[in-house]
């Protein structure tokens, strides 16, 4: 669009920004000679200043009174100090009138408020309360950084200004080289601060982007630098995605208190109706609640074949139109004493709702317990813990989101995992307790631990033994309901030989009681009730070795074993495994006594671990370390074994633990300069073939370069298949500055499992103090998508706030 202005204004813009950005970029000016009598003692008074009421501190080259009009002058270089009623002057001349008050500074005039705020001007008059004044070519430096520039300003009174051909800007303008453009910036004819409504208020705005006008409005109006949040329309975010089309998203942030705001963001598509998402956020004495919602009413869309020639339409709106809608809320409140509670509310109406219409951080972290990749968890508990005591109670059921059947040709037709074969979770009860004082010199630790699961379809494996799945169909069974209860003793000590040697002696004793029901058909017994116990003794052994390579370098050998004896774990067919189907051995969990992370199974026998850590630091700020270790047990534990799901009558070990030597445990921290880290871990058989991996490397180069690379791999299935869930991924990340401010991003996820590149994005990318932008291009290969792969431009836009509103970009949904 074109400029409003008249030519001389532009002259004006000029003008202001040159003159605001020497002002800005000026050193700080030695202090003056004191020339003129004044009651303070030194050249800087302090904040509060201890002046008289009526008194006045000057320090200039020169300064004369004529009965009660104070005049001091000084030069460019060597400007005026004056300070009166907590307030600091600065200028080339400034006059003051000792009996009315009344103040004048001309020549780069500075004025500092007792709140911070600096004004500085051509010209400076203030009144005798310094509550109005007149100033020209006003340059006014925020609190929170940002610059409003004015040819005049006229403060009618301690709480409102009016400003007359204005500029804002929320954007530095001067860095190292001197004075520069901000990148963005408001121009108007005239802007109002009004203290009392905390506010800017603009009239006939023109919007600059480098200088250049992009956009005009008739009226603007922003916070001012003491909001922290405020009521506003915020960044919208534009996206396009074949299935909504062109979507645009205009968030508004209401904020009812300090305590309580609302976020409403109607999502605008083209192709599908729209899709309104909302937020509540409340603050109590005792805790916070927040609630997450969105609705649309509307068909399903997605890639489908309608004609049955084996390739699917893309984009395609199918079914009935209905309410379609997700609810995302979490509390957490901590009461007086040494209780808290809390909850979290997660289900929506459709599996693929957040894919669809890309709804970001679905899956958060809240609560006491987490739901995992694609999955919704919904809880209640409360927690009480002291100094020697811990205690929660909790109950939880799940959502899921995950697809357990792809369908190659219709993504429309994946078929999820049936929520009714997950467990109702009530209650869950985990209680410990340490008496004071040590007990036979060590500490004493008393565990407890109870749970109900109930089911209402069946499901196999893993959850029953292989032993128990029936050989005929399964369809109309009932889900097993289990009930167990568990009690811990576990006592330790530690004791440090004169050598360093380091012993720690430990004795182990568990019981578990189980009650099963609807167990399958087969086995003859609706219910049953099992008793299981183990008990264990050992000992951990360390011998940490220091040695002083040069006066910045240092190594750390740290060799470690445990040696531990137990009974047989009794592993009943009968009892099902609920909470011990995945295990990751690393170098925390391989010395555990339970290295499952649940309670249905447990090791026995005899079992002896070792592993060694050596660490290398050098110049404070580089490092590496290494860890290798690994377990040796007695006997084979073949109930670790699993049926490979492409082939049941086939058995494999994904935890690395049931043959007699575990897997190898190798695990690394590297970071050969400040610039660069990396963390790798990695679990390899007998065979020296890996069976887990990950590593990931991070990178940052020059000022704001910076990448980064992650790998993860899963051989543990022996047998290819299409059941067969091994992966093998890629993961970039990262961007590069080509020219000032200008660079690159990309970022992808590769597939090398099935030879596809999952996820990709690469645009272009302006970033500096004031705002980023990316523009570029996305495409999306995951399978869970309705709509298949999807394609399409992205707009990212991170603006430096008007005003505060407490949300960030992840926040929005």
């Amino acid at each position: 669009m074109s400029d409003r202005r008249i030519p001389r204004e532009g002259a004006l813009r000029v003008r202001l920004l040159a003159g605001a950005a020497m002002i800005a970029c000026m050193p700080a000016l030695p202090a003056l000679a004191q020339v003129a009598p004044a009651p303070a003692q030194t050249a800087t008074p302090p904040a509060s200043d201890g002046l008289t009421p009526g008194s006045l501190y000057v320090n200039a080259d020169a300064a004369q009174r004529q009965g009660d009009v104070v005049t001091a002058s000084g030069t460019a270089e060597d400007r005026v100090f004056a300070r009166t009623r907590d307030h600091s002057i600065r200028a080339e001349e400034v006059t003051y009138d000792l009996k009315s008050g009344v103040a004048t500074a001309v020549g780069h005039a500075e004025l500092v408020a007792p709140d911070g705020t600096v004004a500085h001007a051509s010209r400076i008059e203030l009144d005798a309360d310094f509550k109005a004044g007149v100033a020209t070519d006003l340059a006014l430096r925020l609190a929170n950084g940002a610059s409003l520039m004015a040819a005049t300003a006229v403060r009618r009174s301690e709480n409102v200004s009016e400003l007359n051909r204005v500029i804002f800007t929320p954007c530095p303008i001067c860095d190292v080289n001197g004075p520069k453009q901000p990148s963005i910036s408001i121009q108007a004819d005239k802007a109002v601060q009004d203290q009392d409504l905390r506010a800017i208020l603009y009239r006939n705005v023109v919007f600059r982007v480098g200088g250049v006008p992009v956009f005009y409005l008739p009226a603007f109006a922003h916070p001012d630098a003491s909001v922290d949040r405020a009521s506003g329309v915020l960044t919208p975010f534009l996206d396009y995605d074949e299935g909504r089309g062109v979507s645009v998203e205009v968030p508004y942030l209401r904020v009812v208190s300090p305590s309580e705001d609302w976020l409403i963001s109607p999502q605008i598509n083209t192709r599908v109706a729209p899709f309104v998402n909302l937020q509540w956020r409340r603050r109590f004495d005792s805790g916070s609640l927040v609630v997450r919602g969105g609705y649309t009413y509307e068909r399903n869309f997605g890639d489908f074949d309608q004609d049955g020639d084996g390739d699917a339409e893309s984009n395609v709106r199918f079914g009935d139109r209905t309410s379609r809608s997700y609810l995302l809320a979490h509390g957490k409140f901590d009461l007086e004493g040494p209780w808290r509670w809390g909850f979290t509310a997660e289900r929506t109406s459709d599996k693929t709702l957040f894919d669809r219409y890309n709804v970001r951080d679905a899956y958060q972290d809240n609560g006491l317990y987490y739901g995992d990749s694609r999955r919704l968890i919904s809880q209640i508990y409360a927690e009480r813990q002291t100094e020697r005591s811990y205690l929660s109670v909790a109950a939880f059921s799940i959502q899921s989101l995950r697809v357990a059947q792809f369908n190659p040709v219709t993504p429309a037709l994946n078929i999820f995992e049936d929520d009714k074969t997950l467990p109702l979770v009530a209650p869950l009860i985990d209680a410990r307790w340490e008496p004071e004082g040590p007990v036979f010199g060590g500490r004493l630790r008393l565990r407890g631990s109870a749970v109900a699961l109930t089911r209402d379809a069946y499901v196999g494996f893993p959850t029953l033994s292989p032993d128990l799945i029936p050989s005929g169909p399964t369809e109309g069974l009932p889900g097993v309901d289990s009930r167990r209860l568990t009690g811990q003793v576990d006592w330790r000590r530690t004791i440090i030989s004169p050598l360093g040697l380091r012993w720690e002696p430990f004795v182990d004793a568990r019981l578990d009681v189980y009650s099963v029901d609807d167990l399958p058909p087969m086995m003859g017994v609706d219910s049953n009730v099992f008793t299981r116990g183990r008990a264990s003794a050992g000992v951990d052994v360390s011998y940490p070795l220091y040695r002083r390579l040069s006066a910045s370098s240092d190594l750390i050998l740290e060799p470690m074993a445990q040696l531990s004896a137990s009974t047989d774990a009794d592993l009943d067919p009968r009892i099902p495994n609920e909470d011990s189907q995945t295990m990751e051995l690393d170098h925390s969990s391989l010395f555990r006594m339970d290295r499952f992370p649940g309670y249905d199974l447990m090791e026995g026998g005899l079992r002896f671990t070792a592993g060694a850590r050596a660490t290398f630091r050098w110049d404070d700020k580089r490092s590496a370390s290494l860890f290798i270790g690994r377990s040796m047990r007695a006997e084979d534990q073949r109930e670790f074994l699993t049926p490979i799901p492409d082939d049941p009558t086939r058995l494999y070990d994904p935890s690395g633990l049931a043959d007699r030597p575990s897997d190898w445990v190798v695990q690394a921290t590297f970071s050969p300069s400040d610039r660069i880290r990396g963390w790798a871990h990695a679990t390899i058989d007998g065979n020296g073939d890996v069976r887990r991996g990950e590593t990931t490397v991070d990178g940052r180069w020059g000022r704001r370069n910076l990448a980064s690379l992650s790998y993860i791999i899963d051989r543990s299935n022996p047998l290819p298949g299409p059941m067969n869930r091994n992966y093998e991924f890629v993961q970039l990340s990262g961007h590069q500055f080509v020219y000032g401010n200008w660079g690159v991003a990309v970022s992808g996820i590769a597939d090398l499992e099935r030879d596809i590149i999952t996820r990709s994005e690469v645009g272009l990318l302006f970033d500096d103090d004031c705002f980023r932008i990316e523009l570029g291009w996305r495409r999306d290969n995951t399978r869970v998508r309705p709509t298949g792969p999807s394609e399409g431009v992205y707009i990212r836009l991170n603006l430096a706030t008007f005003g505060g509103s407490g949300y960030d970009r992840n926040d929005m949904r």
